[in-house]
């Protein structure tokens, strides 16, 4: 056993280790792609998200979203942001798949929302979920719906879960066969199971506010 035991270990670290995969390398946006409509006619437009310093910008203008070139089923996302100045708008979206389904801009997906004091709101966008007291989160049943104005927000179920404003907040998604679950900051603020899908690209908005992201790593479960 002690000849053993570090042998064990040893394998379970490097079976750990290989299963983390970090999807920004602090360098640039390999692995990576931008589908943003206002650049379909003008390819000189500003970039929507760039990188300086290590960080991840989503410089919120023009808007659009980051997509993984791949895609991902069964894992934990960690996602270290923060508001360097005025906050506003942004979010990370699961289970991508049809580009800009919504308002010919939002790729299909649930969207796990980060807009300021509602970090951990679902946004069904073509894709749908199911959470506890879905009425009292979403109003209606006959006003539910995943398409243009039905009700697509589903509440979160925390308030002051997010981090003071500049400060780094940290959002972990864990995407487990057709459930959602949402963290923000070790606080629990969403559960959804009975999704619509189970796998697909992730993305990262650019919805009007400037929103840096230092970390975005991902394990497989």
């Amino acid at each position: 056993m002690r000849i053993l035991l570090p042998i064990l270990l040893l394998g379970l670290s490097t079976s750990c280790s290989t299963a983390t995969t970090e999807l920004f390398n602090g360098s640039d946006l390999s692995g990576w792609h931008a589908d943003v409509p206002d650049a379909d006619d003008n390819p000189d437009i500003a970039p929507s998200f760039s990188v300086k310093d290590g960080i991840l910008l989503s410089n919120g203008n023009p808007q659009g979203h980051l997509i993984t070139d791949a895609i991902y089923q069964d894992y934990r996302l960690v996602v270290e942001y923060r508001w360097p100045g005025e906050p506003g708008n942004c979010g990370v979206l699961v289970h991508a798949s049809t580009p800009r389904r919504l308002y010919k801009m939002f790729p299909q997906s649930i969207e796990c929302q980060m807009y300021v004091n509602n970090a951990g709101d679902f946004w069904c966008i073509g894709e749908d979920i199911k959470v506890d007291d879905m009425v009292a989160r979403r109003g209606p049943e006959e006003k539910w719906g995943v398409d243009g104005n039905k009700a697509r927000r589903i509440l979160n179920t925390t308030d002051g879960s997010e981090a003071p404003l500049g400060e780094w907040n940290q959002m972990i998604i864990e995407c487990v066969g057709n459930e959602i679950i949402v963290h923000v900051n070790g606080d629990l603020v969403n559960h959804g199971y009975e999704c619509t899908a189970n796998k697909g690209q992730i993305a990262i908005q650019a919805e009007g506010a400037v929103c840096e992201f230092r970390k975005v790593e991902l394990t497989k479960l």
